[in-house]
């Protein structure tokens, strides 16, 4: 997910007006026409960039997924993180294939909403992960992101900003998901694969010993 945060800086500084944390949405750097939009102006001369970043961000996630099996604590609560991680990467996708000024409800309720709630109930979820393996060991810091995300999530669709702005507030409810996938990929490496063979041998055995 580095990839997202790099090409979002990138697409912001090619903006002729300054573009605002606070009063801009994540969206509007996506938006393939140029006009007023909510109140703001809009115009996006790198929004093919950031749809593809988009896109690009949740085949990532997706992928994280699939590809991270091992390194998941066993349970149905496992499971069900997974599952709607999985549905949060299928919202990146849908928010830079439908951009908000081509399809606006499209990319609200198949994008936003899913990566919102998904999102952040995946977060929340993962804080009662199993003990044991890497992934796990970020399980507080997934609660933490994941509870302040749905608070953020209610706030921004209730027109709060409580300071912040309606921009700064969905980014709080937004970037839970790609800094814990950070965060969790630095445990990881850190481990060495080390803690992901103890899990598979462990597995490996427990089978061995059913049978």
């Amino acid at each position: 997910m580095v990839q997202f945060f790099a090409v979002m800086v990138i697409v912001e500084l090619a903006w002729e007006s300054p573009y605002s944390w606070a009063d801009n949405n994540i969206s509007d750097l996506g938006n393939v026409t140029c006009g007023e939009f909510g109140g703001r102006s809009v115009c996006s001369p790198l929004h093919d960039l950031m749809n593809v970043s988009f896109v690009l961000g949740g085949v990532l996630i997706v992928g994280g997924v699939l590809l991270t099996s091992t390194a998941w604590p066993r349970g149905a609560v496992a499971i069900i993180t997974r599952l709607l991680l999985a549905a949060t990467g299928f919202g990146w996708a849908v928010a830079g294939l439908w951009p908000a000024d081509v399809n606006e409800d499209m990319h609200v309720l198949g994008g936003a909403v899913i990566i919102f709630l998904c999102g952040n109930a995946a977060l929340l979820l993962a804080g009662f992960l199993r003990t044991g393996t890497p992934i796990s060991r970020t399980r507080w810091y997934a609660a933490g992101f994941g509870a302040l995300g749905l608070a953020a999530m209610v706030l921004h669709f209730g027109g709060h900003g409580l300071g912040l702005g309606t921009g700064g507030m969905e980014r709080v409810t937004a970037y839970g998901v790609p800094l814990w996938l950070l965060l969790t990929g630095v445990f990881v490496l850190r481990s060495g694969g080390d803690e992901v063979g103890e899990v598979r041998q462990r597995r490996t055995g427990l089978h061995s010993a059913r049978h």
